[in-house]
């Protein structure tokens, strides 16, 4: 069951990482407004091409890092491309058959990492020995949602309902500091 999402005012702050917040990269952040713009497209002609310039003008991105990133999620059978004045990019699958989990595997590797390494590779000793399963708990909840939701989902602001719960919590849209 889906329901639609409606966050008010919400802003965009930046996050510099330091304070051990999440972090979404600028590569991931790119690339979903990348391949949303060709969700809109898809949904007019599924083998619409768009430009890439077309793209970072839409977007406010800049051209050659978004072409970077455009190169990496056509290897990653996110999207095609063609060559040429008739060129460009287009979905390669159907935006409800991405999810972003995907984007963010394509572009940045695992969704989760200790010190560059996977959860269940970490050791601790002592009386930190049990934290490697909160760690393993953090990814499987990151692997919940970000699986759960699909291109298609975002585009039409139609986000499963166990997400909207959490984005009604109280608190949800306020920043936490230490």
């Amino acid at each position: 069951m889906s329901s639609e999402v409606q966050p008010g005012n919400a802003r965009l702050r930046a996050s510099t990482g330091k304070n051990g917040t999440m972090h979404i990269s600028a590569k991931a952040d790119y690339g979903m407004r990348a391949l949303l713009e060709l969700v809109a497209s898809y949904r007019v002609d599924p083998l619409r091409l768009v430009k890439g310039e077309a793209i970072a003008t839409a977007q406010q991105v800049p051209v050659k890092f978004l072409e970077g990133i455009l190169r990496q999620l056509r290897q990653s059978g996110i999207v095609a491309s063609q060559r040429g004045a008739e060129g460009g990019y287009r979905l390669d699958r159907d935006p409800s058959e991405i999810t972003i989990a995907d984007v963010v595997r394509a572009l940045d590797g695992p969704l989760a990492a200790v010190r560059g390494n996977r959860p269940e590779d970490v050791e601790y000793a002592g009386a930190s020995e049990h934290l490697r399963d909160v760690w393993i708990a953090v990814r499987a909840a990151m692997r919940h949602v970000l699986e759960g939701i699909s291109l298609e989902d975002v585009a039409t602001n139609r986000l499963p309902s166990d997400v909207a719960e959490l984005l009604a919590e109280p608190g949800a849209w306020q920043r936490r500091r230490p």
